[in-house]
């Protein structure tokens, strides 16, 4: 008897503006308890081949470490690549910007029908009530202590930004 093949992990890209940090990449990964797949950080490359890349590899979160509004040329932009190929984003944003760039991207990605599973604040102090507020898709946060190693990862915000993304992710299959 053949025993049934592991199911492969999700793909999911994380994005950010400015593009993600390797730290920040190597954190969301150890939370989600996601296989961290290389970064894509070379604006020469072309979007939609990396993206038929990934869609046939092992899965994992993938860290864009370029702006995904960033111009490529004839390429578009990742937000139009991601939409096209539909794929899973999460948008990390840093706790020093919350003022505008978590609408600012959230309408980026909307714009080019990015499927967005939501948003991660990296660092400073969490505050549900304000984010809930905003009414944006927030999943959670990651304190920035996190970042020195996954030995520190398994408490109470991991557990519960893995939690929220789960969710999320049936919602979105299920639709």
């Amino acid at each position: 008897m053949n025993p049934s093949p592991r199911p492969r992990a999700p793909t999911l890209v994380l994005t950010a503006p400015g593009g993600v940090t390797p730290p920040a990449a190597a954190a969301m990964a150890a939370a989600l308890s996601l296989p961290l797949q290389a970064a894509v950080a070379d604006p020469a490359l072309d979007p939609a081949s990396v993206l038929a890349a990934h869609a046939e590899g092992a899965g994992g979160l993938v860290p864009l470490a370029l702006d995904p509004g960033a111009w490529l040329g004839p390429a578009g932009s990742w937000a139009e690549a991601l939409g096209a190929w539909r794929q899973p984003t999460l948008l990390l944003l840093p706790e020093a910007d919350l003022a505008g760039p978590p609408a600012a991207y959230r309408a980026l990605l909307a714009a080019a029908c990015v499927p967005l599973l939501g948003l991660v604040q990296l660092g400073g102090p969490w505050d549900g009530a304000a984010r809930q507020g905003d009414g944006l898709p927030w999943l959670g946060w990651l304190p920035l202590e996190g970042l020195a190693g996954p030995e520190g990862l398994a408490d109470e915000p991991a557990l519960e930004l893995a939690h929220n993304l789960r969710l999320r992710w049936r919602e979105l299959v299920e639709a």
